[in-house]
């Protein structure tokens, strides 16, 4: 790890900037995917690549270029390019940057077990097909794949105030998905879709239950494909942690990135129904909603030490007791607002400029277990595993479909229901929160492709979360 670290000082020494501040991020990516689709190996994806990012402030005017000429002319070159653009917008310049701090910090994050070895091509090749294999024989399981992605990231920060920051990161992402079908339907079932990913080695194989896990989810997908159609109607709903981050991602996190609600991202990826003025006032959900900015939980998806600006990354609140309190929102969003935010100024890659981007997002745990969540409803729906979402473009109004439901009456969960949605306005649907499940029901879990920005950025963000249980929702069926 930091092989290039070395290099990289020595050349960063020798760029010359007539800015009063300048930095470079190196970044070094690989990819690796690998796919077992029906109990044949698919042609692996296996991908590198590495660049760095030259950022300059000249008379309070940032700019920036980037380069894949590691070379000391090609870091030169871009850092003149950059400057360059700094000195000709200077005169449409909205904002001084110049009393804005820079990172001092030297430091070093790395994920979970990142020094011990990860199983070999061959040896993830083997295990795919092994539970590809456990895939019971049944003419109506017509198709099922077995997955494996994996990356990994090293990142290096420099700067002219002295900074050094430096991030290697391994995240693992394991997926199985079955498809059942009778002739007239199909249902799917998957080890929680594409949002099981995770910093470390291949202790989070184990954690995810991907070894074992195809007679069972087989058999749901079979349950399924029997299962009668959600019945339509408003009735309290029970949401697992699957399903719960991508109601945190879409109705929470999207709608506090500050650059948002500052107008930025109207053209591409919209706006947002949450307002500056609201910070400190909205009751965005019922007094049992709380929500950190969590990058301390080491396992945890985009954990890290400090974002890509150099700002150091500590746990805070967004949402307390109900109450809005903090943005997502970055250094430099920070700076243009006057609201106190996080370390979230994140990019997906060498050639793109950091931006507010959700990291870690997370619903605190509440004090109820599992069977005292389904025992206090009385007419009620328990759903697992996104598998739709549409909502608005300013994050407001919702539809949202999972893979698996089950009926609960009078306190019991009973037959499984296929086709399960439901639909809200995201802060009427927070304050009808009205249970959150203890540490037993919490888990982490995570997605590789969060898109925002232009030109666009694909990031990595974690979610974690209890089940939770919301009162009087209207949910419905796939014939609604």
């Amino acid at each position: 790890m930091f092989d290039s670290t070395t290099l990289l000082r020595q050349r960063f020494a020798a760029l010359r900037s007539g800015g009063e501040f300048f930095s470079l991020r190196h970044v070094r990516q690989s990819r690796q995917q690998l796919s077992v689709r029906k109990n044949v190996a698919e042609p692996p994806s296996l991908s590198r690549d590495e660049g760095a990012m030259l950022t300059v402030r000249v008379s309070g005017v940032e700019a920036y270029a980037a380069t894949a000429d590691l070379s000391q002319h090609g870091l030169q070159q871009a850092l003149d390019r950059a400057e360059a653009l700094a000195r000709q917008i200077a005169a449409q310049s909205l904002l001084d940057l110049r009393d804005q701090p820079v990172a001092t910090a030297r430091a070093d994050y790395l994920s979970p077990g990142m020094d011990s070895a990860f199983p070999s091509l061959a040896d993830c090749l083997d295990l795919l097909n092994q539970e590809s294999a456990s895939v019971p024989a049944d003419e109506r399981l017509v198709n099922w794949q077995v997955s494996l992605g994996l990356s990994t990231v090293e990142q290096i920060y420099l700067n002219s105030a002295g900074a050094e920051l430096r991030r290697a990161q391994r995240l693992v992402f394991p997926g199985f998905g079955v498809t059942a079908f009778d002739g007239s339907d199909s249902q799917t079932r998957t080890l929680g879709r594409d949002n099981f990913g995770q910093q470390g080695g291949f202790e989070v194989i184990q954690r995810c239950g991907l070894l074992g896990a195809g007679k069972r989810i087989a058999d749901e997908a079979l349950q399924l494909l029997l299962a009668p159609n959600t019945p339509s109607g408003v009735r309290d709903l029970l949401l697992m942690p699957d399903q719960m981050m991508l109601q945190i991602h879409e109705s929470i996190g999207h709608p506090l990135e500050l650059d948002r609600i500052l107008g930025d991202e109207r053209n591409y990826a919209g706006t947002s129904f949450v307002k500056a003025s609201d910070f400190g006032h909205l009751q965005y959900g019922s007094h049992l909603l709380n929500v950190t900015f969590d990058p301390e939980i080491r396992e945890e998806l985009a954990s890290y030490g400090h974002d890509d600006d150099g700002t150091p990354a500590a746990r805070q609140f967004l949402i307390r007791d109900g109450v809005l309190v903090r943005p997502l929102g970055g250094a430099l969003s920070q700076f243009r607002s006057g609201l106190d935010g996080v370390a979230n100024s994140r990019a997906c890659n060498w050639n793109r400029a950091p931006i507010d981007r959700m990291a870690n997002l997370n619903i605190e745990p509440g004090d109820k277990s599992l069977e005292q969540l389904i025992g206090g409803i009385e007419n009620g729906i328990l759903m697992r595993t996104n598998r739709s979402w549409s909502i608005d473009d300013a994050r407001n109004k919702f539809q949202f479909g999972c893979e698996w439901g089950q009926l609960i009456e009078n306190g019991e969960l009973k037959g499984v229901v296929k086709n399960p949605n439901y639909r809200g306005i995201s802060s009427n649907f927070w304050r009808n929160l009205s249970a959150v499940g203890d540490a037993d029901t919490f888990q982490v879990l995570g997605t590789p492709n969060c898109g925002k920005g232009e030109p666009n950025q694909v990031v990595r963000v974690g979610h974690a979360s209890p089940a939770c249980v919301f009162s009087q929702i209207d949910v419905f069926g796939g014939d609604a």
